[in-house]
């Protein structure tokens, strides 16, 4: 008899304390997180952009999308573009007419190809700068961004590559100052095809140790990758008025 008296009790109690079906409609849903891959919805008043890169850009493409809001269209590949190798492989895909043209491309490798890799490493990505290989020889880097501009040029966009973001002291598949020396391989690609060159790595080189997410870690935070987006956003600008006078 005691047993049911408390079993009754707490039933009361439950239905008591159970919130309303006003209640539950009033409790504040938390937003779904903007993914840097969602689908856009054109305006076809405006022009489309297409940014190109690995983690670093989708990093920043959210924000380069709102700071382009009402300027421009933009888009990115919808994956990790990885190394010049997996650029080569994806580009007939991502420029796929399908897709529609573009006005402007903002494109980046770097940070894959001078990565060194161990397939025995236990770290992230397998990532081993001592026992490991590198992804591309700076030599096959310029080569395969060769290749990859030829590429690009066909599509009559208005081309921008962003330099690789700087690789800091104790990361572990990377060494200190490759950075340095691909992205003098890069510029001097871009400067033989008259691209246009954003220089983002030393938009936040400064302020490396500030904005990266962890020592190390080639990363940013959302303030680095918000910094990052403003220079992004800006390039594209100037890349969209110096199409508009061609």
């Amino acid at each position: 008899m005691h047993s049911l008296k408390v079993l009754s009790i707490a039933l009361i109690l439950a239905l008591v304390c159970r919130p309303t079906v006003a209640e539950q409609k009033n409790v504040k849903k938390k937003p779904k997180r903007e993914s840097p891959f969602a689908k856009v919805t054109d305006d076809p008043n405006l022009p489309r952009v297409l940014i190109i890169g690995d983690s670093i850009s989708i990093g920043y493409t959210i924000d380069a999308r709102k700071l382009l809001d009402g300027v421009a269209n933009v888009h990115r590949v919808p994956t990790n573009a990885g190394h010049t190798g997996m650029g080569l492989n994806g580009l007939p895909k991502w420029l796929d007419e399908k897709n529609g043209k573009w006005d402007v491309i903002h494109f980046n490798w770097g940070l894959w190809d001078l990565c060194y890799r161990n397939p025995k490493s236990k770290t992230q990505g397998h990532r081993d700068k001592v026992a490991g290989k590198v992804t591309h020889e700076p030599n096959q880097y310029a080569e395969n961004l060769q290749k990859i501009v030829d590429i690009l040029k066909k599509t009559d966009a208005e081309l921008v590559f962003a330099t690789t973001t700087p690789v800091p002291d104790k990361e572990l598949g990377r060494k200190l100052g490759d950075d340095l020396v691909y992205n003098k391989l890069a510029a001097e690609v871009m400067k033989k095809n008259d691209v246009v060159v954003n220089d983002l790595h030393a938009a936040i080189a400064a302020d490396m140790a500030k904005f990266q997410v962890g020592e190390g870690n080639v990363h940013f935070k959302p303030e680095g990758s918000k910094l990052l987006a403003i220079q992004v956003a800006k390039a594209v600008e100037q890349a969209l008025k110096r199409r508009a006078v061609k």
